[in-house]
């Protein structure tokens, strides 16, 4: 245990912030596997409904700094390009 008292204070930080982290993190995750999920199931407006709330909550997450942004790139491009290969197979 800390006997310091800034070391105190950092364990309490680190606690919050793991807290956070671990929810905004649990969000990015769960809007990721329903655009997967739409796409899966070749619902393609729920797919881009899914993709547009998705965008958003990866740029959250990169944005609060959880995840790199060029990882938040990467997912969005991938999860786009799962979207635009499922609207333009059916044509």
């Amino acid at each position: 245990m800390a006997n310091i008292k800034s070391a105190i204070k950092r364990n309490r930080q680190t606690v919050k912030l793991t807290q956070r982290n671990r929810e905004i993190k649990s969000r990015f995750r769960t809007y990721s596997k329903k655009v997967l999920e739409a796409v899966k199931g070749g619902n393609i407006e729920m797919a881009r409904a899914a993709l547009r709330e998705a965008t958003s909550v990866i740029a959250v997450t990169a944005r609060k700094g959880v995840i790199h942004p060029n990882q938040a790139a990467r997912r969005v491009s991938r999860l786009s390009a799962r979207v635009k290969a499922m609207v333009a197979a059916p044509t």
